[in-house]
């Protein structure tokens, strides 16, 4: 039931709605499929509780088969089937209704990672193929950038941000947006604020002008927390003379180095007699299985995205580079982003849902 407000679908109230007058199709994360029928009776089963006349339905069954790419299956059960072939009969079984709008409850949990992965691409590619509405309910942040148009963020039910994903990955308008976009994740470690330049752990940064405006007036020295991205660190060595004049050196010991193929993850530790403390991170580290906030210790761990060319090495000392322009800075009080442009779609904008 409705604790406040309404649900319109297609201009449509549908907030007292029975379910079967939704128009609405759902495909949920254990399938829900009759394993004593075929995938054809299957698919075809809501057609037939509606009495759709049975050429209606052997067309609509045998255009979904077609489309989800389940025609030689059409013959048999549930149980002969692989889990991912039993979720495109799931999706053909939503299919086949010709509804408004899908809700779909996390329907790649259930399936290896190699198989989520093909899966999540054919469900993006048939979602633009049906052009149909689709509401996806999922706590893998992958499928949601990759598949979402817009991706709205909750935490325990509480609406922080609604935004496009490049949006939500670049403004994020508070800690726990983003915390938990990104991966890997983003760096969080205590900062001091003087002028225009920001005091970090390892290196002074100072802030480019648009930054500093979006700041606005803070005392000298005030404690705020700043957020880093993996990729907005490089070796050094590697960075070129047109991103110089925005980029802040500092050397470090590299304590460990996890070669991606394409990039190179290097881990270092970064000492501070500033403690994080706030209740988004806190969230975060629950929500993560951790049991420390993110760079809230003496010693945080950071990582850095470098380039596969870099030549830093587990153990020793090497020069690594920091641009500027992509910091960010959060209250340590609220948790709000200080530097994310304005526009960037907080929690409850975002135009009609």
């Amino acid at each position: 039931e409705l604790t406040a407000g309404s649900i319109f679908l297609g201009g449509r109230d549908i907030s007292t709605t029975a379910p079967k007058d939704r128009d609405i199709a759902m495909v949920f994360q254990n399938y829900a499929l009759y394993p004593h029928m075929t995938v054809y009776d299957n698919i075809g089963f809501a057609l037939k509780l509606a009495k759709v006349p049975k050429e209606e339905i052997d067309t609509r069954v045998r255009k979904a088969a077609s489309i989800l790419e389940l025609e030689q299956w059409l013959d048999r059960k549930p149980g002969q089937l692989s889990g991912g072939q039993r979720q495109r009969v799931a999706m053909g079984r939503a299919i086949v209704r010709q509804p408004q709008a899908f809700l779909m409850d996390e329907p790649l949990s259930n399936l290896d990672a190699k198989l989520r992965v093909q899966t999540r691409t054919q469900i993006a590619a048939l979602q633009r193929r049906l052009g149909v509405t689709t509401v996806y309910v999922t706590h893998d942040q992958v499928e949601a950038m990759t598949m979402g148009d817009r991706v709205a963020v909750l935490d325990r039910g509480v609406l922080q941000q609604c935004a496009a994903p490049r949006d939500l990955f670049t403004a994020p308008v508070n800690l726990f947006v983003a915390g938990f976009i990104g991966s890997p994740a983003m760096n969080f470690m205590p900062a001091t604020i003087e002028g225009d330049t920001v005091k970090l752990p390892m290196v002074e940064v100072r802030l480019p002008p648009l930054l500093r405006d979006r700041i606005g007036q803070r005392d000298p020295g005030s404690h705020l927390i700043a957020g880093i991205r993996p990729e907005n660190f490089e070796d050094a060595a590697l960075v070129g003379d047109d991103a110089r004049d925005r980029s802040a050196t500092f050397r470090t010991k590299i304590e460990l180095v996890e070669s991606m193929g394409s990039e190179i993850y290097a881990h270092f530790t970064v000492t501070s007699d500033q403690q994080l403390d706030s209740e988004e991170l806190r969230e975060l580290a629950q929500d993560a299985g951790a049991t420390e906030v993110p760079g809230g210790g003496e010693g945080g761990d950071v990582v850095a995205r470098l380039s596969a060319e870099s030549t830093v090495r587990q153990g020793e000392e090497s020069e690594l580079s920091i641009d500027s322009s992509h910091i960010q800075l959060f209250d340590p009080d609220d948790g709000s982003s200080l530097t994310a442009e304005t526009g960037a779609a907080p929690a409850g904008a975002g135009g009609p849902r």
